[in-house]
């Protein structure tokens, strides 16, 4: 199963208003592994930033007034996502956002079933708890250290440890098979620690024949009064 961890950055709340994407970072995973594949580009938004979102992402104009548009780089965006699931925290912000720039460059947009949203998740698994990145960074002890600012690619590297932790751990099909084995251990190292030799309560039919037996005893006898299976306790 292929998905894409993904994060955007933009100057403002609503694309409505104005507002534009300047950063898209994204990583793949592949079975709920990190493949190492990553989709990371800044965008020219074509208007100036905002005090406030300067703030948060540290991106200004004079760093992305060289960096492409939207329309030049849309479709490389789409040949990455392809037709993975997304994973986003906050799905419906970053959704709005990238499919307002797709449908402004002409491109296919995306459906909002394919976005699964971490936040949701978090919120159904810990009600009334905070349920932001670095809240779920701290509960789940994701170093989250290089966030001194938001920045898409550190962000969807973080959400994808953040995300394995919410749907069960690295390696969540996993979890119900190590819990099985560790019971089986354990049960197996209890029944080793009182195991006691007990005499059958049934003894066991000999399996030696009456031919055997007369030759065994022609031998023994040959042997006199010190042959060992004449010395039976």
């Amino acid at each position: 199963m292929r998905e894409i961890v993904l994060d955007t950055e933009t100057t403002g709340f609503e694309p409505s208003e104005g507002h534009r994407i300047v950063e898209i970072g994204a990583v793949e995973l592949f079975n709920h592994l990190p493949t190492g594949k990553t989709y990371h580009q800044y965008i020219n938004p074509e208007r100036s930033m905002p005090k406030e979102a300067f703030e948060v992402h540290g991106l200004g104009d004079d760093f992305l007034r060289d960096k492409p548009l939207f329309t030049a780089v849309g479709q490389a965006f789409l040949d990455f996502v392809a037709d993975a699931q997304m994973v986003i925290h906050n799905a419906a912000f970053d959704m709005k956002f990238l499919n307002f720039e797709l449908q402004r460059a002409g491109l296919p947009t995306l459906p909002n079933s394919r976005a699964t949203d971490t936040l949701q998740i978090a919120r159904q698994k810990y009600p009334g708890s905070p349920a932001s990145l670095d809240a779920l960074c701290r509960r789940f002890g994701v170093d989250n250290s290089a966030r001194e600012k938001h920045g898409a690619l550190l962000d969807s590297e973080i959400l994808a440890e953040v995300y394995l932790e919410l749907i069960g751990g690295r390696q969540p099909d996993l979890v119900l098979s190590a819990a099985s084995d560790k019971t089986r251990q354990a049960d197996a190292s209890d029944t080793v620690a009182n195991w006691r030799p007990r005499p059958r309560p049934t003894a066991l039919p000999t399996r030696v024949t009456e031919e055997e037996a007369a030759a065994h005893a022609s031998f023994v006898a040959k042997l006199g009064d010190a042959a060992i299976w004449l010395k039976r306790q």
